[in-house]
């Protein structure tokens, strides 16, 4: 309770501190009243408040109040009641200046007190309870201007003290204006004796910058204003003067100090922190290549002592022969290179079954002599076995005369020929002459070298402890296979029934529509949107081909290469995730380097493969390394899609050669291809000729291809290339003899009449007529293979495409998510180690773009400069203009920017993840790589920004959001890369951020827009960047911090929730991404 007291000046320092004690038992009173309302503006109230009204360090203009009071300055001062109405009218009103009647001014009672800049005292028998929130006391008598230090605000006839970092003198009249000033406000009229008094409202900034100490100033009390000294500055509303940083010059009455310095200093940094990494980085590349080197060489050395030890081996036995019979027939008992004769059931076999073989099959025939001596140079006689002798003169022999050279099928063999042993000459398998023959390259290399005596023991343990690794061998057959379009009925192959085996070369050969490509698409299991009927066997199993594509390797079309990478960076990766986890690494360089040389790629090994912008190796090097990819994961199966397509005779026959040795080792190659040179006809096994429809024509030898037309009456011109002349039958260009009485369309019926398969009831007809021998010429409209189909109407066909296409993303999403056992027996390495080798390749590919990425931190360093020149220091609404502005161009740079992550590498990753690759791997490898983008673009751009407009906030609060919002735009930009075309992603990039932002800064007023505001990205942004700039504004902002929080919906305490919200839809965005990313893949 305040009562009257009796003024003295010697109890002067005694009423003051009273009166501070009573000050601020009100305010800490009004606190609590406003907890509830303010809690979204004020955190820690007791911090705030203390920073608001906290005037202990200096009382000298309570002191001077309570002289101009007569130590009745209690009795002038308002209560909590009505302190508590003023600062409603922020939070109830939406009027700033409504302030509602009071007992004191209202309608019927209202004295000068009641103006603005004025107040009056309480009555001497009115008991006033400072501290009562609720009653208002009786305040009419004794009105006077307001103290300095203090304002009184229209409508109330008490004084409140004005906060800390405002400037509250007595006002003076401007006679020319008639306003108060610098408060701006009018004497009222009919009272000539009425003055200006002191302040007359505490508002937020932008209605009343008056009682606002000014920039340049600062002001330790509310009545006391000084010029900021040299190397200090002062901000609006300051206490205090703060000290410059270092480096910087701040003259006197400086408001800011010049950041621009540290900035440029900053960006110094940046740049040259860059070009290390990417100097260096050229560095780091160049030692592991040499590293990479030594590795090669210790393999191949380590190749040739093993070769030479096997021949010294040899040469120890003979010796142990000649010398020593015991020892002769212990050797013999464990180390013999003599073969029994096999048995039916130990013959080798295909895939998981039990294979029985001696360390003779491994490394030489059973009738290859001991000595160095070689047999005759001669080529065998057609139809007759090759004999070993020189290996390369045996590997040689059979690229160079492949005509005289009868394959023979590994693993199969005929029927009849089962269990019988071969008596004389032995027919050896391709698996067999490769091993021999390339086993052979190195000792006859080891040979050449000084050979030095090796104990018994150490050759027998350098004899038998390496092993010969074995691929195991796949045979697909296919009966009565027929693929019909869904949606539309239409055929695409019909009725194909054949085998492709092991160790043999098929060339897949027709006309244009025939079905070549959905030929090998079904036996690799890609054919989409398909019915398919008949079976596809493997191995004699009925099995999904998708269990053994470990194993398999197949050859798109086109030339499917990463650019930027060199020739032998393609192929390490490729043999890395690939081949099997336990192989050592030394073994892994050999697979490789054989590739490289078989290839013959050994001179652009270290050439970029290149790309459109930037020209490499040549179309037909590229080619190869296409092929290369497959080779290196050591297939069982591969599967070319026109591999010599725009090849010229001479490349076309290196691949041919390469594949021919692949073929020698047990691989069965299927390819197609477009009317190859009557060379590399010859170098083929196997022909799988097809008909327009899909219908087979011929399959079979590719050597007994030409026997088989003649039998039909249809002869090869001389001159003329066969594969030339059927392709031309089969297009109808030529047409065949009168005299033989075909007609082509009448081939695949003559095929399958050939080898007694079931005719199709629609080519019944066909059928009768071919068998019968004075039948009459087909007619014109008979049923033909290729009968017209019923023309149907544009609804009809729209429906028929509509339907196909809805089939084809039908079947790709269930081989996406289809899980097949696997039956390959290849444990590839596993997702983290997959995840080590795509980060090493896609660090690679990054140093290698540094001008793309200098060019996207260029393009971030001008936006920063001119947003930061635009949108100056705007402390009204505490930046939010300028993080605006920010927050589209940082999303928008950055999302586009997130495009090439994806867009650029889409069919690199259909490949590679058809093969087997991980997705996880490949997408959490390039996120990984792409965090370093999210860490330095916002201090690139900050850089600037930061350093011209000098906010309040700290640099790293700053940063803290905006790495944040880089991380959760380039989580969008993954999604429409993944989800869209590249065109229509970049304009979902440009777009989608301002409009987000657009509909994150409208003022929310209905439920609705708040809830749409609450889901856009740019709210949660803006938010963080506004609340970690006003929580550095105290004292006479703190009405202007509620002001702006409350008309935008912000709160102090949802800093941490805005950035985990940035952080979560950065998440979501990636996971939905990757969902994508493996479910819409193309197959």
């Amino acid at each position: 309770m305040v009562q009257c007291q009796v003024y003295n000046p010697d109890n002067l320092p005694f009423l003051t501190s009273l009166a501070n004690d009573r000050i601020s038992n009100l305010t800490n009173v009004l606190s609590k009243e406003i907890r509830d309302q303010a809690s979204f503006c004020i955190k820690d109230q007791e911090d705030e408040w203390n920073k608001a009204f906290n005037f202990s360090s200096n009382l000298e203009f309570l002191a001077s109040c309570m002289q101009q009071t007569q130590a009745d300055l209690m009795r002038h001062v308002c209560t909590a009641a009505e302190a508590k109405l003023y600062v409603d009218i922020y939070f109830n009103s939406s009027n700033a200046n409504a302030l509602r009647p009071n007992k004191n001014c209202n309608l019927t009672s209202w004295v000068s007190g009641c103006e603005p800049g004025w107040a009056c005292r309480a009555g001497p028998n009115e008991l006033v309870d400072i501290d009562n929130p609720k009653v208002i006391p009786s305040r009419t008598s004794d009105c006077q201007p307001c103290c300095a230090g203090f304002f009184c605000p229209r409508g109330l006839t008490c004084m409140i003290p004005c906060p800390l970092g405002s400037h509250c003198p007595k006002a003076e009249l401007n006679n020319q204006t008639g306003l108060c000033e610098p408060y701006n406000y009018r004497l009222p009229s009919g009272q000539p004796n009425h003055t200006c008094g002191g302040a007359n409202i505490w508002v937020d900034i932008r209605n009343g910058s008056e009682m606002f100490c000014p920039a340049g100033s600062y002001c330790p009390t509310t009545v006391q204003e000084k010029l900021c000294s040299r190397g200090h500055y002062c901000r609006t509303g300051s206490t205090s003067e703060k000290r410059c940083f270092k480096l910087i010059s701040c003259n006197s009455s400086s408001s800011i100090q010049d950041l621009h310095g540290y900035g440029i200093m900053l960006l110094v940094a940046i740049v040259t922190l860059l070009l290390i990494i990417y100097n260096c980085s050229d560095q780091v590349l160049t030692t592991r290549e040499r590293r990479l080197a030594k590795t090669r060489e210790a393999a191949a050395r380590s190749a040739r002592e093993t070769a030479k030890a096997r021949q010294r081996w040899k040469a120890a036995k003979n010796a142990a022969k000649k010398h020593a019979s015991g020892l002769q027939t212990h050797i013999s008992q464990r180390f013999s290179f003599k073969k029994a004769a096999k048995h039916p059931e130990e013959e080798l076999k295909i895939l998981d079954e039990t294979r029985f073989e001696t360390d003779e099959h491994l490394y030489t025939p059973v009738h290859m002599s001991t000595s160095s001596e070689s047999l005759p140079s001669s080529a065998p006689s057609k139809g007759q076995p090759i004999e070993f002798g020189n290996p390369m003169q045996v590997m040689h022999e059979i690229e160079d005369e492949p005509v005289n050279y009868d394959g023979v099928d590994v693993g199969s063999h005929d029927r009849e020929s089962k269990g019988q042993t071969t008596r004389g000459k032995q027919h050896y398998t391709h698996s067999q002459i490769f091993k021999y023959a390339y086993g052979q390259i190195e000792k006859e290399k080891a040979q050449q070298q000084d050979n030095k005596n090796l104990t018994f023991s150490g050759v027998v343990s350098m004899a038998t402890d390496p092993e010969m690794r074995k691929r195991p061998l796949i045979e697909i057959s296919f009966n009565d296979l027929t693929l019909t379009l869904k949606g539309k009925e239409k055929h695409l192959l019909r009725c194909v029934t054949g085998t492709i085996k092991p160790g043999r070369i098929t060339a897949v050969m027709g006309p244009s529509g025939a079905g070549k490509t959905t030929f090998i698409s079904a036996l690799a299991g890609k054919a989409m949107g398909c019915k398919k009927t008949g079976l596809i066997l493997i191995n004699g199993k009925n099995e999904s081909i998708r269990s053994y594509r470990k194993i398999i390797g197949y050859v798109p079309q086109d030339d499917i290469v990463h650019g930027n990478l060199t020739v032998e960076e393609n192929l390490w990766f490729n043999a890395k995730c690939r081949l099997p986890a336990h192989l050592p690494k030394p073994d892994k360089v050999l697979v490789v380097e054989r590739v490289i040389e078989s290839l013959g790629l050994h001179m652009v090994r270290d050439s970029l493969v290149g790309t459109v912008e930037k020209r490499g190796i040549s179309g037909g090097q590229r080619k190869r390394v296409n092929v290369g990819l497959e080779m290196v994961m050591e297939p069982s199966l591969l599967i070319l899609d026109e591999p010599t397509s725009g090849l010229d005779s001479a490349s076309s026959l290196q691949l041919l050669r390469a594949l021919r040795r692949e073929a020698l080792e047990g691989v069965n190659i299927c390819m197609v291809l477009h009317q190859p040179s009557f060379t590399l006809f010859q170098m083929f096994d196997d022909l799988v000729l097809l008909a327009k429809g899909g219908f087979t024509v011929y399959h079979g030898s590719a050597k007994k291809a030409e026997q088989y037309f003649a039998g039909l009456g249809i002869h090869v011109p001389d001159r003329v290339n066969p594969p030339d002349h059927f392709i031309d039958i089969l297009e109808g260009i030529v047409k065949p003899s009168q005299s033989s009485g075909v007609n082509y369309i009448d081939l695949p019926v003559r095929w399958m009449l050939h080898n007694g398969y079931q005719v199709p009831p629609d080519l019944q007809q066909t059928a009768a007529r071919i068998t019968m021998p004075l039948a009459s010429p087909a007619p014109t409209n008979g049923t033909s293979p290729h009968a017209a189909i019923e023309e149907k109407s544009f609804v009809g066909e729209l429906w028929q495409d509509v339907m196909s296409k809805v089939e084809i993303h039908r079947d790709s999403l269930h081989n996406n998510f289809l899980k097949s056992k696997d039956l390959s027996r290849r444990r590839t390495p596993g997702v983290l180690w997959q995840y080590r080798y795509f980060l090493g390749r896609l660090c690679k590919q990054r140093m290698r773009e540094a001008k793309v990425q200098a060019i996207d931190y260029l393009i971030l360093l001008l936006a920063g400069l001119c947003l930061g020149t635009i949108a100056k220091t705007d402390e009204i609404n505490f930046g939010a203009v300028g993080y605006t502005y920010t927050i589209i161009a940082v999303s928008l740079l950055c999302q586009i920017a997130a495009l090439r992550s994806f867009s650029l590498d889409k069919l690199q990753y259909w490949r590679e993840s058809a093969s087997g690759m991980s997705s996880l791997a490949y997408f959490l490898a390039k996120d990984t790589v792409d965090h370093f983008n999210t860490v330095i673009k916002p201090l690139v751009y900050l850089s600037m920004y930061f350093f011209i407009t000098n906010p309040r906030s700290s640099f790293a609060e700053n940063y803290i959001v905006l790495l944040c919002l880089v991380y959760c735009v380039t989580g969008m930009g993954y999604a429409f890369a993944i989800f869209f075309q590249p065109g229509p992603a970049q304009l979902w990039s440009a777009l989608v951020p301002v409009v987000l932002t657009l509909v994150a800064s409208q003022t929310q007023d209905s439920e609705v827009l708040k809830r749409i505001s609450n889901l856009c990205y740019p709210k949660w942004a803006s938010e963080a960047f506004v609340i970690s700039n006003a929580e550095r504004y105290h004292g006479v902002w703190l009405i202007t911090r509620c002001g702006t929080l409350r008309a935008k919906g912000y709160s102090l305490d949802e800093w941490t929730l805005c950035i985990v919200i940035l952080i979560l839809n950065g998440v979501i965005s990636r996971s939905i991404a990757y969902l994508g990313m493996i479910t819409f893949k193309k197959k």
